[in-house]
């Protein structure tokens, strides 16, 4: 399928290419596939590409005088994406416990969905979703793939502070807040592991187009695990993704 996109500048030194404004698999691996063309150019005047839902923003090094072409030399880039192989995903397994101490709100959304705790933990951990990208903090994915059964509006009134591996749901998103920080959206759980760590060669395990799959655990487990991680010892289960 080919897409329509367009270029604007953006600031002095960047090129925001526009897909159409729809959270869709499709449009995701035409960004990629497109992101991995640009990049293999080594294009030195280039010196960042930020992906988001439907869009990337190519970053130079100082001010791009002759747009056009530049427009041009990135449009010639997107023609040859057509040979791009396919991305190889992989589908990542989080730990999450869904028990009350950590999941402070899953008994608001449970009444306000009318389903049972239990419904809500089976809906949320038995969807698999995409990393779209990786953004807002260190580590903070975002999912696409909630059931729509549990779409939630975001807080009116943000908490000050969420805690470290808080697994939440905002809208018709779900995440997981990787550190300590503000946050409005409904926390339901809590993930036991690190989804960023700067000492890592890659300090964020997923990326674009990866898999998660939330796996239920009991708090006795989570304990257990957040013993492994700190000592840095812990395996994340993951297998490569044929979907």
């Amino acid at each position: 399928m080919t897409f329509n996109v367009t270029y604007k500048r953006f600031g002095e030194r960047a090129i925001l290419v526009e897909w159409p404004a729809t959270i869709d698999e499709i449009i995701l691996k035409d960004i990629l596939r497109y992101k991995a063309s640009v990049e293999s150019k080594n294009i030195e005047s280039i010196v960042e590409i930020k992906l988001a839902y439907n869009s990337l923003l190519i970053i130079y090094t100082s001010f791009c005088r002759n747009y056009e072409n530049e427009v041009k030399r990135l449009e010639s880039c997107r023609h040859s994406t057509k040979s791009k192989p396919d991305i190889v995903s992989t589908l990542w397994k989080i730990p999450v416990c869904y028990d009350a101490v950590f999941g402070v709100d899953l008994e608001t959304i449970s009444k306000e969905k009318k389903l049972s705790t239990d419904a809500v933990i089976a809906r949320h951990s038995e969807a698999i979703y995409t990393v779209y990208f990786i953004g807002f903090l260190p580590g903070f994915l975002y999912l696409g793939g909630l059931d729509e059964a549990l779409f939630t509006p975001r807080k009116a009134t943000p908490r000050l502070q969420i805690e470290k591996g808080a697994v939440a749901i905002g809208g018709n998103q779900t995440g997981v807040y990787p550190m300590v920080s503000p946050g409005g959206w409904h926390v339901i759980g809590n993930a036991p592991i690190n989804f960023f760590n700067p000492k890592q060669d890659i300090p964020c395990f997923a990326k674009p187009l990866d898999r998660i799959k939330f796996v239920p655990i009991s708090i006795s487990k989570h304990k257990d695990i957040k013993m492994l991680v700190d000592a840095g010892v812990y395996q994340l289960e993951s297998e490569v993704w044929h979907g």
